[in-house]
């Protein structure tokens, strides 16, 4: 058996980052590194470079994400982005979606013991949820899929004009350029990447943004959604 790797000091940019809630931001670190590694949500050699790579990579997202708004993290895991970003921004309301139970435990845990008041834990896929959930402003995302499938199942959880927001990395261009035909058909009416966290994290952490119109998800999206808030109707008649 392996010995476990120790976690590393905060550098001082998560002071400078997570203010108010560094130490929240440090026992969540704590636990990624002994829970999350022990329930096999994030892998032992991730401990050393947790605050660069995981921590610090994902609260920069902060910088894109308009005020007072909800937010869906999709594919949340261990809680990347959404926990990074619910602990930089007590302003927004946001949902971790994540089918898997273990780590909807984790995350339930997490948001207890931290306090996170205005961040809820959902169990379940993207495409499940739909019209169950109330539609957001923006999805969040990070290592989850290729870009064409992680749209499918984001585009389709936003409000019209909402904007679905993917961590990626050297691949980010590649992947928008293979995804254009897709995007289109779900409903995006531009795209963008954006690059955040200057002076933070080195390199900077890459951002794809994808920005809807009036239908997310396309034609064949609006006729299910439509269906399901009649469904949901019937249902509170009843």
């Amino acid at each position: 058996m392996t010995e476990a790797a120790e976690l590393p000091p905060a550098p001082e940019q998560a002071r400078e980052v997570f203010g108010e809630r560094f130490a929240d931001a440090v026992r969540y670190a704590e636990l990624l590194a002994e829970a999350g590694v022990q329930r096999g949500l994030i892998g032992p050699r991730e401990v050393p470079r947790l605050w660069e790579r995981h921590l610090l990579n994902c609260a920069v997202l902060a910088e894109v994400v308009p005020e007072g708004v909800t937010v869906c993290d999709v594919g949340s895991g261990a809680g990347l982005p959404g926990i990074p970003l619910a602990l930089v921004r007590d302003d927004l309301k946001i949902t971790l979606l994540e089918p898997l139970l273990r780590r909807t435990n984790f995350l339930t845990e997490v948001v207890e013991l931290l306090g996170l008041d205005h961040v809820t834990v959902v169990r379940g896929r993207a495409e499940e949820v739909m019209g169950k959930l109330p539609p957001v402003h923006v999805v969040t995302a990070r290592a989850v899929a290729p870009l064409d499938r992680l749209a499918a199942w984001g585009i389709p959880l936003l409000r019209p004009y909402g904007e679905m927001l993917a961590l990626k990395g050297d691949t980010a261009e590649e992947e928008l350029k293979g995804a254009a035909t897709a995007l289109s058909k779900l409903g995006a009416v531009e795209t963008s990447i954006l690059h955040v966290g200057e002076g933070i994290v080195d390199p900077m952490s890459t951002v794809v943004r994808v920005e809807v119109g009036e239908s997310p998800g396309g034609v064949r999206f609006a006729a299910k959604r439509a269906k399901a808030a009649r469904t949901g109707r019937a249902r509170r008649r009843r």
